[in-house]
């Protein structure tokens, strides 16, 4: 089945949606336990760095947890696949610079891109919602093996700048951000507690199941439904 729909804007998740989660999970998540800590003795004083660790004190209520505490915190959230804006942002950190050395190339699956290029040259504006922080996205959109996607983007929101992601308040957020009307928003996900949310604050919302990811099973609950982005096309009416 095909669906159209005329809007002015998608919004993007990453996990499951664009790119395997297997990658993210095999790959970038030991990469960033590795390096938690030597960024958290070697710069404590970034002040991004600074901020991440003072929210790990706060929401495990230890304001004394030195660097060897809050490293075993990270990874037991990284055990737990624990959505903790502190940890996002220092993976975030983290994976930036494994990018830009070339340690680090994104994964997409082979429908994305071409789907997305289309959809921007349809002049439908798109974004990027993920759990992950928006220094990880920028990261992962522009180390792709398809080159630099941020070009297409035209903006990043994640748990910080937008809020939880089964929220609706976080997608009006982000409708007001954007400056787009909530039912010119068009959401993709794997997650039915995400495509709920976005339902909610009045968005289009599509689940994409790909067979292998975690949600595949579960299912998208009465949400429309497509394998690939193939089975989506945009178009953004002048009148």
């Amino acid at each position: 089945m095909t669906y159209h729909y005329d809007v002015d804007a998608v919004v993007l998740d990453i996990e499951g949606t664009t790119s395997a989660t297997g990658f993210v999970v095999d790959v970038l998540y030991p990469y960033s336990r590795s390096r938690f800590g030597a960024l958290l003795s070697e710069r404590s004083g970034d002040p991004d760095v600074a901020r991440a660790v003072a929210q790990v004190r706060e929401l495990t209520g230890d304001p004394e947890a030195d660097a060897t505490a809050v490293e075993k915190t990270l990874n037991a959230w990284l055990d737990e696949d624990r959505k903790a804006t502190p940890l996002k942002t220092l993976q975030g950190i983290i994976w930036a610079e494994g990018f830009a050395r070339g340690d680090l190339v994104s994964h997409f699956y082979d429908d994305v891109v071409p789907a997305l290029r289309a959809w921007h040259a349809a002049g439908a504006r798109l974004y990027v919602y993920s759990s992950g922080s928006v220094a990880a996205q920028r990261a992962w959109f522009s180390a792709t093996p398809q080159g630099d996607l941020l070009p297409l983007l035209s903006g990043l929101y994640d748990t910080e700048n937008a809020g939880p992601k089964q929220e609706a308040e976080s997608y009006r957020r982000i409708a007001e951000s954007a400056g787009v009307a909530p039912d010119r928003l068009l959401f993709l996900s794997d997650r039915p507690g995400e495509l709920d949310a976005a339902r909610a604050a009045g968005w289009h919302a599509v689940g994409i199941r790909r067979p292998g990811e975690p949600y595949y099973e579960q299912g998208v609950g009465d949400h429309a439904q497509a394998g690939t982005f193939d089975e989506i096309t945009v178009s953004r009416s002048t009148t």
